[in-house]
């Protein structure tokens, strides 16, 4: 039986910077009082990214804001996070990661039962002409759409 997903947070800017090429899931290492402020829903993962140090997987950038009554329980909301995965799919990104260019982006956090996962893209970088492309794709779409809805409504 799978577990239902409960989405956090996203990272919008993500699918805006970069082309996903894969997605991977990997569980955080967090402390009591961070949970706690991820239920609340106080996360930022707009500059956030991930590297692999010491065949170990951080995602770095990622804020977490205080948890109002956590006081002295409080971890720094911008410190480095362990992301845990196989130490087979780490070695297989960071081969990727090494060989091909590309990047790992956390895309999304969310929770997957009682557990706080993070979405991990595998991903390349757009360059300027190709989020051109994009925009001016979704612009004639979203106008073709609206001529379509037009027509229909004269009939």
């Amino acid at each position: 039986m799978e577990k239902p997903k409960k989405t956090i947070a996203k990272n919008k800017k993500a699918y805006f910077d970069y082309f996903v090429l894969s997605t991977y899931e990997a569980g955080i290492e967090l402390y009591g009082t961070e949970v706690k402020s991820v239920r609340a829903g106080s996360v930022n993962l707009k500059d956030s990214f991930c590297s692999i140090d010491d065949g170990q997987l951080y995602v770095k950038g990622m804020h977490i804001s205080p948890y109002e009554k956590g006081n002295r329980f409080n971890r720094e909301p911008m410190r480095d996070k362990r992301l845990l995965m196989h130490k087979r799919e780490i070695m297989t990104l960071l081969g990727k990661v090494k060989q091909d260019g590309l990047s790992l982006i956390p895309l999304s956090l969310y929770f997957s039962g009682s557990h706080v996962k993070v979405e991990v893209g595998l991903c390349r970088g757009k360059k300027l002409y190709d989020k051109r492309a994009v925009a001016a794709k979704k612009a004639s779409d979203r106008e073709i759409r609206s001529n379509l809805k037009y027509r229909n409504q004269g009939k």
